[in-house]
């Protein structure tokens, strides 16, 4: 549906004196409009044995056709329209405008049917563009420049669909590297642990399979299923690992090493398939989810699902062979065992040199260790596999902090390292006091059972109060003691925990929503609207806003001409690509400052620096919304809450309000629902947590 400029049409402007000389009344003339405004079939003739169709061409296509057309007749006379109103072209009434930068534009609305892939529509809607655009009206300019009317999209959210499956993508791959550091300090077993960590990434192409096999789409809550399974997945390996590992130490010499990994996975396989079994039960409930909740969740569902599936897949059948050649399977002779060693070197080597020059070097240190490692003593061999584990480590958090640098890009790669070693060496060593005093703890509450169980049931008080709130569980209080001062201060800390269809999602982009005054016309209207758009466009972190008042031609959007709708697009922190990932771009160190080329444009380098497009007070997108409300602060407009695009269409599709909350009043008149909705705007105002201005 298209919204702004003006609809073309003919205007018959009627001569009253005209009409009551010539005798015709304005029924006559809209008749004689409507009648001549037709194509007219007249059937067949015959002509020379040969059948030819008659047909009456009458559709209008100038103003010389409307005038021409006669009404009626006198005396033999037609009476024209032309002779007695003016016939030309005007715009049509319009009800809704639309701007962009400040100026009014002309746009289009596309609606994507239900069920279909938006991202799959949007490429399609592209490719129609693509193919309309030589058609568009052209000019040629006194400089002799060519130009041409050009469609351009003001809100794609194909650059969000993007970013968003690249940032989940990147934190799959960093919770992969998160799982590695972890399983290889707390098994402390080089080859054990990459046995496990090698079960990642087997899992997660097996999901992919399974969600082209069953037509999955990858959105971000399908890919969040397979960041909720990974944990289950590392879980699972390392109970096999370690079981088929303390085996393989217990064992005699003379016991053949498959049969020991056999036994040691049928020992813990049952319980595994039934830990997992249990988890896929549980998730059935979901698939049978309808409406808003199942398209939403249901991707989840299948995802995790067929992680686990996979991941049970790889640790009965995969895992236990794979850990009788690693850790099972002995090259008696020297030379074969030298020769393994030497061939190991040579493909780390060949890895620096045409892959990564990190892995390879890794890769050809392992198997240089395993080359000298019958002529070093037991200690100092020892010493060398935990000095292994240790650099692996090392190098595995270089990696992540220059994947993740949750700190941001300023401390560099070491202070994003640092921090990460710092949290997760933190939980770590929480977790191996834990397991140090465990013997000691479980032993001690087996001696006393019933203060051992007393927490428990303190704990499961409180975890109610803060789940359904103070007064749901305590209500059966005496009134007396309610209203006590220390019980009512407990009872306004525990309120209970708020729910929330779907969490917020950042979208990179605001829909500021004001009304004007109910009576204010459409020029008045569209006159605020451009200055909205100048003040917000005067931010320097907005990159885009369009603005719209009213309805768009069609009766999916009735808007009134009092409500204005926004769209702002506010540039990201950081530039980036297309999926989101940091740019980086050269940078003179001597001079402090990003070099750029002779048009002034930045050159990308990947040794470089990412380039902030943000000023250096503002923080988050909340300071760049706090700056949109102060700039849009004008007589004539109420104030907005903080939307996004998106998010409004769910809450104004599930609710009908045009903000995250609101209240609904009932009377029994519209004066005493106004005078009650005054005063109760009044009390809401006073609330800490609500935004006077929203």
């Amino acid at each position: 549906a298209s919204i702004g400029g003006f609809v073309k049409e003919y205007q018959i402007d009627v001569d009253p004196d005209a009409m009551r000389a010539a005798g015709v009344s304005l029924g006559q003339i809209i008749n004689a409009v409507r009648k001549s405004n037709l194509d007219v079939g007249a059937r067949t003739i015959e002509v020379n044995k040969a059948e030819y169709i008659v047909r009456g061409l009458g559709f209008i296509e100038s103003v010389r056709d409307l005038e021409q057309t006669a009404v009626t007749a006198r005396d033999g006379q037609p009476i024209l329209i032309g002779d007695i109103a003016k016939v030309g072209l005007g715009p049509a009434l319009r009800r809704g405008v639309l701007t962009k930068a400040g100026e009014e534009a002309v746009g289009g609305v596309v609606v994507v049917r239900y069920g279909e892939n938006p991202m799959a529509t949007i490429q399609r809607i592209k490719e129609k563009i693509d193919a309309i655009a030589a058609g568009m009206p052209s000019k040629i300019l006194p400089d002799g420049t060519e130009s041409r009317v050009a469609i351009v999209p003001f809100y794609d959210r194909t650059g969000l669909i993007k970013e968003t499956l690249g940032t989940l993508n990147d934190a799959i791959s960093q919770q992969v590297l998160v799982t590695i550091i972890v399983v290889v300090l707390m098994v402390m077993h080089l080859r054990s642990s990459l046995l496990i960590s090698a079960m990642l990434p087997i899992a997660v192409l097996m999901t992919f399979i399974g969600m082209k096999t069953f037509r999955v789409d990858a959105n971000i809550v399908a890919l969040s299923g397979i960041a909720i399974a990974i944990g289950t997945i590392v879980d699972m390996g390392i109970v096999l690992s370690e079981n088929i590992l303390r085996r393989l130490d217990e064992a005699r010499q003379d016991e053949p090493t498959i049969d020991v990994v056999y036994r040691a996975t049928a020992e813990v396989g049952g319980a595994v398939l039934t830990a997992v079994a249990t988890t896929v039960v549980g998730f059935l409930p979901v698939f049978t989810m309808q409406a808003a909740e199942g398209k939403l969740f249901k991707p989840l569902a299948y995802t995790k699902t067929f992680a686990l599936i996979a991941s049970i897949i790889i640790a009965l059948t995969l895992l236990p062979p794979a850990a009788h050649l690693l850790m099972g399977y002995r090259i008696r002779a020297k030379a074969a065992r030298a020769a393994a060693a030497l061939l190991t070197v040579a493909a780390g080597i060949a890895a620096a040199v045409w892959i990564d020059r990190t892995t390879g070097m890794l890769i050809a240190a392992f198997g240089a260790f395993y080359l000298i490692r019958p002529a070093l003593p037991p200690a100092i061999a020892g010493a060398v596999q935990w000095s292994a584990n240790i650099v692996i480590v090392l190098a595995v958090l270089a990696l992540l902090a220059g994947e993740w640098e949750p700190l941001g890009p300023e401390p560099g790669t070491l202070g994003n390292a640092l921090f990460i070693g710092v949290i997760v060496g933190g939980l770590l060593l929480t977790f191996w006091l834990i397991r140090i005093a465990f013997p000691a703890v479980l032993a001690w509450t087996l001696r006393h059972k019933v203060v051992a169980i007393s927490p428990a049931i303190v704990v499961i008080l409180i975890g109610a109060t803060a789940w359904l709130g103070f007064d749901r569980v305590w209500g059966w209080l005496p009134d007396d003691l309610r209203l006590r001062r220390p019980v009512v201060a407990i009872a306004h800390a525990f309120p209970g925990i708020g729910s929330e269809f779907m969490p917020k999602l950042d979208e990179g982009a605001f829909l500021y929503m004001p009304t004007t005054m109910p009576h204010a016309s459409i020029g008045e209207a569209t006159d605020i609207l451009k200055e909205l758009d100048r003040r917000i466009l005067s931010i320097p972190e907005i990159e885009l806003s369009v603005g719209k008042i009213g309805r768009v031609e069609s009766p999916l959007d009735p808007a009134p001409i009092s409500m204005i709708e926004t769209i702002i697009q506010y540039k990201s922190e950081y530039k980036t690509d297309e999926n989101g990932r940091r740019l980086t771009f050269k940078y003179d160190n001597d001079k402090g400052d990003f070099i750029r080329d002779e048009h002034g444009d930045l050159i990308e380098d990947p040794d470089g620096r990412p380039f902030r497009q943000w000023r250096d007070e503002i923080k988050s997108p909340q300071d760049i919304w706090d700056a949109i409300a102060d700039a849009a602060n004008m007589p004539g407009v109420t104030s907005a809450p903080k939307l996004q695009p998106i998010e409004t269409r769910i809450v104004m599709l599930q609710s009908g309000f045009r903000a995250p909350m609101g209240v609904k009043v009932y009377g029994p008149t519209l004066e005493a629902i106004q005078a009650f909705g005054i005063e109760l705007e009044h009390l809401l105002k006073q609330v800490p947590t609500i935004q006077p201005a929203a």
